[in-house]
């Protein structure tokens, strides 16, 4: 839980650096939401508003709660010219709601840091009866034929003892569980009416991949000896490639219940 807070460090890169989600993520979660606009929607954890700001274009009343005092205020900038959303600062732990109830509570990339003991139970009594919940987040993904650099990167991680206890290599995209599923069940709160899996990839240079890194919660907590060490890596193993740039793959999973 500590970690939620690093990400505030890295408010002026998180837009630039992480990807947008896929469009057809969005047309997944309006299908099987079933919300039109101008319902109500309340968004845990917007960072600099990434998946706010495809929703507030499509004319939904948005509540956007960061805890991030600088992504707070990066989310209004952008934000700006959209009346019907409304970002407040603070976590949504302590967030004290407007009594109106809301048609859907959605988390992208957000709903792993707020505390457990919590977010079913306060979710489920900010929505409407029937009201929905919709989580995704984004990760590293390595489908069939993935970039070899994530291999040979990988020996360095361990090296410097921040290679985790992960199985490597990781199970290819279709093979992972849905991450939210079962925890959204068992809150008795949320009956599971649906999931979808997206893949996509995108090439950096070795520039954007560190500013990707720099977005990180570990990459940013990293003692910066060993962070230094891992970035030359990288620079330099990208320096050999003809083209200078690797293809990272993310893969994102929509779950969406209903309260019961």
């Amino acid at each position: 839980m500590e970690l939620r807070e690093t990400f505030d460090r890295a408010a002026s890169l998180y837009q630039r650096a992480r990807p947008d989600y896929p469009d057809a993520l969005y047309d997944d979660l309006l299908a099987l939401t079933g919300v039109v606009p101008p319902a109500r929607l309340l968004e845990v954890g917007c960072g600099p508003g990434k998946a706010t700001l495809p929703l507030a274009r499509r004319g939904f009343r948005i509540t956007a709660v960061e805890l991030g005092t600088a992504l707070a205020a990066e989310a209004r900038r952008r934000l700006a010219g959209f009346p019907h959303v409304e970002v407040v600062r603070s976590s949504f732990e302590e967030w004290e709601p407007p009594d109106t109830p809301y048609d859907l509570v959605y988390a992208a990339t957000a709903w792993k840091w707020v505390d457990p003991r919590v977010r079913y139970a306060k979710a489920a009594a900010l929505l409407r009866p029937g009201g929905r919940l919709a989580v995704w987040d984004a990760g590293h993904a390595f489908p069939e034929g993935f970039d070899p650099f994530f291999a040979e990167i990988q020996k360095v991680y361990d090296a410097l003892g921040e290679g985790g206890d992960d199985v490597w290599p990781p199970p290819r995209p279709e093979d992972l569980p849905d991450p939210h599923a079962a925890d959204l069940a068992a809150s008795g709160r949320f009956e599971v009416v649906g999931t979808r899996r997206h893949v996509w990839a995108r090439r950096y240079t070795a520039e954007e991949y560190l500013a990707l890194l720099d977005t990180f919660s570990g990459h940013i907590a990293m003692a910066p000896e060993r962070r230094d060490h891992l970035y030359a890596e990288v620079r330099r193993r990208l320096a050999a490639r003809p083209d200078g740039r690797l293809t990272r793959h993310w893969s994102t999973v929509l779950t969406v219940g209903r309260r019961v």
